[in-house]
């Protein structure tokens, strides 16, 4: 009789202990956003967010398209480099002319003609340090224009048309003056005097 009693008893403390477990396996698994036990009514549901950046606006293929913000939008068909020069370009369009500036480093306060120049090659990969605009003009690249860059330069000044869209810290040809310093501009400029470089492939 008592083997009987004490049978019952272990066995009753031993379903207390499974129901017990049960309890709180189920809140476990919800707060780790997995499923209840198994046989349990109770399911949890993780929902994942997904942030990814917005997409760069591009203009239709073919020409660069400058933006009432002064800003350029890349061709949709630029090759990824030259959609990169291009946004180097947007990121020193508003930086003032610094004779000099932009041929210690890439990372300037101001910017010159060639340092301009130098800093949009460097970011589509063409150039790896800055260069003045005589060196642009007879160690840079092949002579010729090219199909995305054409870099026009001479002994005294640098000037660059990247997908169509002359890039010059002078304003020479504009009817605005947008003032001296890097800048995306509409008009074109003429190239006499100047040696018309690009690379290959560009």
């Amino acid at each position: 009789m008592r083997d009987t009693v004490s049978s019952k008893r272990r066995l009753a403390v031993a379903g207390i202990t499974t129901i017990c477990t049960l309890v709180v396996a189920v809140p476990a698994a919800a707060q780790t956003g997995g499923s209840g036990p198994p046989g349990s009514t109770t399911t949890t549901t993780t929902t994942t967010t997904t942030t990814t950046a917005p997409a760069t606006p591009l203009a239709p293929p073919g020409r660069a398209k400058l933006r009432k913000d002064g800003t350029a939008l890349a061709p949709a068909d630029a090759p990824a480099n030259i959609q990169a020069a291009i946004a180097a370009g947007n990121a020193i369009h508003t930086f003032p002319y610094v004779w000099g500036g932009g041929h210690r480093s890439f990372t300037d306060t101001g910017y010159d003609c060639s340092g301009a120049v130098s800093y949009v090659l460097h970011a589509a990969g063409l150039l790896a340090s800055p260069m003045p605009s005589g060196p642009l003009a007879s160690g840079w690249g092949a002579p010729g224009k090219g199909r995305w860059i054409t870099v026009s330069a001479n002994a005294s000044h640098a000037y660059m048309v990247v997908a169509g869209l002359r890039f010059d810290t002078s304003s020479v040809g504009e009817r605005l003056n947008q003032g001296s310093g890097p800048r995306w501009r509409n008009t074109k400029r003429k190239a006499t005097g100047y040696t018309a470089k690009f690379y290959p492939g560009y």
